[in-house]
């Protein structure tokens, strides 16, 4: 059972739940040298013990929280996908389309750019 089952578990809407769920299994399946914890009430993935991505849920969408320069660094990328963002996460609407390729390139940059990080978060 994956780690974060349980947040899951939590959400009342059942389609919201499989579409956060399939991502949360592409991104473990993906990048299976991360590790998965539930922290400040989100699954978030690491590596090596600092901070790679994370993931909430909101009444009509659900972001994704790769830190501030990676959100800055890929902005324009975001904005042609229609998502919104602001300098801390990226909100995907439940019915978009998931931009998985996206989401891979900011996760493969944080990993590359943390990869001698010792601190949780970027300072």
């Amino acid at each position: 059972m994956a780690f974060y089952s349980e947040f899951l578990d939590q959400l009342d809407n059942q389609e919201h739940r499989m579409v956060l769920e399939k991502v949360l299994d592409w991104v473990s399946e993906t990048y299976p040298q991360l590790g998965g914890k539930i922290a400040w009430k989100q699954p978030m993935f690491t590596d090596h013990g600092t901070f790679i991505i994370g993931f909430s849920v909101a009444k009509n969408n659900f972001a994704f929280t790769p830190e501030s320069v990676t959100i800055s660094k890929f902005e324009t990328q975001i904005e042609k996908t229609g998502y919104t963002h602001t300098p801390n996460i990226v909100r995907v609407p439940f019915d978009a389309k998931i931009d998985y390729e996206l989401i891979g390139k900011m996760i493969e940059f944080n990993i590359e750019d943390k990869k001698d990080y010792s601190n949780f978060f970027r300072k």
